[in-house]
């Protein structure tokens, strides 16, 4: 009679590799911490296997779209290194993201630059200088 081996493999042979889940699902965001911590979170009774790997997922897909448009935010500046400004860049000059991220504050983010148009000089009328300015269209001198 054989030996039974660990987990009930015969003949003791070598142990498999283990393979995460955010592998086979072909992410990079860890799927087994994030299922930690939906359990812990005590956000439901019970959480489904599929829930830790479609929010993986679309915490990744974020993540990346953040990093897109920030990288560009960066570039534009012609830097290489992204810094909390070109975070807060990509943020508000995107609808979505603006939107979804509207009550958020990025520490050392800065603001968007932006003038009122109340407060920028008025345009000189150049239109109006060209016209010839009839004598009948100017009021009468008081004596």
């Amino acid at each position: 009679m054989e030996k039974k081996g660990a987990g009930g493999r015969k003949g003791g042979g070598p142990k498999k590799k283990s393979v995460s889940r955010s592998l086979k699902a072909g992410l990079q965001f860890p799927v087994g911490r994030i299922g930690r911590f939906l359990k812990k979170g005590r956000y439901a009774q019970r959480v489904g296997s599929g829930a830790p790997v479609y929010l993986a997922a679309v915490l990744e897909y974020l993540a990346a779209e953040v990093l897109e448009l920030a990288g560009n935010a960066a570039r534009d500046n012609k830097k290489t290194r992204i810094i909390p400004r070109h975070v807060l860049l990509a943020i508000r000059n995107d609808d979505e993201l603006g939107k979804l991220l509207s009550g958020v504050t990025i520490a050392h983010g800065g603001v968007l630059p932006n003038i009122n148009p109340v407060l920028l000089p008025k345009k000189t009328g150049t239109a109006a200088e060209k016209e010839p300015k009839s004598p009948a269209a100017k009021s009468p001198k008081k004596a």
